[in-house]
């Protein structure tokens, strides 16, 4: 019994304190080793919060939209104790994503990748309040937003509610983009949240159980037992890996009467699979899947998705062929949520394909509401568009001149308000905006030397040719969520002492430095233990040593202890005894 009641204090100790259970992640390797170690954010009274702030002031009240890697990373991050924070999402949990084609095979189990959201929020600084119900409705002028919950409470129907914000923070994510093509939506598989992996999981098990049947004819075993993936991108590539993968070195020892019956196509629309990678990357990858057996068909445009056919155009001959299927899955755009589609005709932005929103995250036109994520995109202001603004300004005698020296002392915050201007000047070789003006001048512009407004536009016209939106990624919303929580934090004082770069059509400075994307590289998983990784700095590797790599990051970047615990013993489990195919 006493043994018993020492178990039970030890559990509660870790289970309340989950500073106590830091981890050291070791991943060794023959000949060496790689260490990953994450810090996990430190829990704080809740007490503290009521010392802070008084009773009697109204806090602000921040609500959040979604749940997934924007709207969770916000939550993690805010720490000021002066907002009531209330989280609404039909789904009561965060999913580490990038892990989702490992879940599809058995290589790590739903489970594991999935972390509560009311454990997240009860660990915040702030207060925090979640409701599973989803947004259906969102009134900027009277700030609240509609909500219909999933769950039925008195038997007559999903309930409705509406709730009151100071804030709003927009973090819905997207939804799978289908073109309009006939059968996409009622014949394939998507691979966007968990219950789509799950799905994926039981119907490739199902697939092997009805190939196996006596009944069936060689040609019915052969469609059944044809996988289509749709989309060369990440997400579709490491699919076809994990499922190849999961073929040759499970499957083949179940189900030995049809392992020679496996065909694993992979459609792309494009020349290339993998294009946002570098060109090394995407040949050894093309390359790799050749040798694997895995039909990669570029240049192929699905127009049709029947029951047991599939349809794909041939982009340049124009020729339309059929082929059966057993099982297709559709990794291919993401498209705007019917909510924010509403919305954006709301507030005028009904002809653009995702929210706008500034640079500060704030979508346009709206004070006290924020977007990112999949749900939005940053309209980069364009530098022609305030030239005569940023002259205005950097002339500080009104002489109708600029000379170098006066352009210097504008300079950081030009780069800071337009960062086009940093990546045009990286692209073409130079310094700083000084070397662009000594071009357009000729070499011998000194400082005594001046630009008028038109030379000065002359000098700064092709600097928006290098805007680019940033992609729809994981990483990008992940950083977004930390950026606007750091700005909710310092709402205040920022408010008494702004610290942006200057306001080049106003006066004095922007409240806070725009948010930047720090790209911090990206892999692409084409399975047997061999990952391409392209890190910054155009680093490429391609390799075994890059797969222990993609394993530290991805158990580092795990939201807490418990689900790196459990990822970790996942990949332990599937080393020792494979992968499960059982049908559950």
């Amino acid at each position: 019994m006493q043994r018993v009641t020492v178990i039970e204090r030890f559990s509660k100790t870790f289970r309340e304190n989950p500073s106590f259970s830091k981890l050291l992640i070791v991943f060794t390797v023959s000949g060496g080793g790689l260490v990953a170690y994450s810090e996990a954010g430190k829990s704080n009274d809740n007490s503290n919060a009521g010392e802070l702030v008084e009773a009697n002031n109204r806090k602000k009240k921040v609500v959040v939209l979604g749940t997934g890697w924007a709207g969770t990373s916000f939550l993690k991050n805010l720490k000021d104790p002066s907002y009531d924070v209330q989280v609404i999402s039909p789904r009561n949990y965060f999913a580490f994503t990038p892990l989702l084609p490992s879940v599809t095979c058995g290589t790590v189990e739903s489970r594991s990748v999935v972390e509560p959201i009311r454990n997240i929020i009860r660990k915040r600084y702030a207060e925090a309040y979640y409701w599973e119900a989803e947004c259906i409705k969102i009134d900027p002028e009277n700030k609240k937003v509609y909500c219909r919950s999933n769950l039925s409470t008195n038997g007559n129907g999903k309930e409705e509610f509406a709730v009151d914000y100071d804030y709003l923070v927009i973090a819905t994510g997207a939804r799978v983009n289908t073109f309009n093509i006939p059968g996409v939506e009622e014949n394939t598989f998507f691979l966007k949240e968990v219950e789509d992996a799950q799905k994926i999981r039981r119907t490739v098990i199902d697939c092997f159980e009805k190939a196996s049947l006596p009944t069936l004819s060689d040609e019915e075993r052969k469609r059944l037992l044809h996988f289509v993936i749709v989309g060369g991108g990440p997400t579709g590539v490491e699919f076809a890996a994990q499922l190849h993968d999961f073929v040759n070195e499970d499957i083949v020892r179940l189900y030995p009467k049809v392992k020679d019956l496996v065909k694993i196509t992979l459609l792309e629309a494009t020349d290339h699979i993998l294009n946002m990678f570098d060109k090394r990357i995407t040949a050894f990858a093309e390359e790799k899947f050749h040798r694997d057996g895995i039909d990669v068909k570029t240049g192929s445009m699905v127009v049709k998705v029947g029951e047991k056919e599939i349809s794909t155009k041939d982009v340049k001959r124009g020729e339309i062929t059929s082929m059966p299927y057993g099982m297709a899955v559709w990794s291919t755009g993401i498209g705007t949520r019917p909510v924010i589609m509403e919305f954006m005709k709301h507030i005028g932005q009904g002809n653009r394909r995702v929210l706008a929103t500034d640079e500060w995250l704030r979508v346009e036109g709206q004070e006290n509401v924020y977007a990112l994520g999949d749900c939005a995109t940053i309209n980069q202001r364009k530098v022609m568009e305030d030239i005569a603004a940023i002259f205005q300004k950097a002339d500080k005698d009104n002489s109708g001149t600029l000379t170098v020296k006066e352009f210097q002392e504008v300079l950081n915050d030009i780069c800071e308000r337009y960062p086009q201007v940093e990546l045009y000047l990286k692209n073409k070789k130079m310094s700083n905006l000084v070397d662009l003006l000594k071009e357009s001048k000729g070499n011998g512009v000194k400082e005594s030397i001046e630009v008028d407004i038109e030379e000065f536009k002359s000098a700064l016209s092709q600097v928006d040719t290098d805007m680019k939106n940033l992609p729809a990624t994981a990483q990008v919303a992940s950083q977004q969520g930390v950026y606007l929580a750091k700005c909710f934090n310092r709402m205040e004082e920022c408010e008494k002492n702004p610290e942006g770069p200057l306001r080049f059509r106003g006066e004095g400075r922007h409240r806070f430095h725009p948010f930047r994307y720090r790209h911090l590289g990206q892999f692409a998983p084409l399975g047997g233990e061999q990952t391409a990784a392209q890190l910054p700095g155009d680093w490429v590797s391609i390799g075994h040593s890059s797969q222990w790599l993609w394993y530290s990051v991805y158990a580092s970047k795990q939201v807490s202890w418990r689900t790196r615990a459990l990822v970790v013993s996942d990949w332990i489990r599937r080393f020792i005894f494979g992968r499960d195919s059982s049908q559950i």
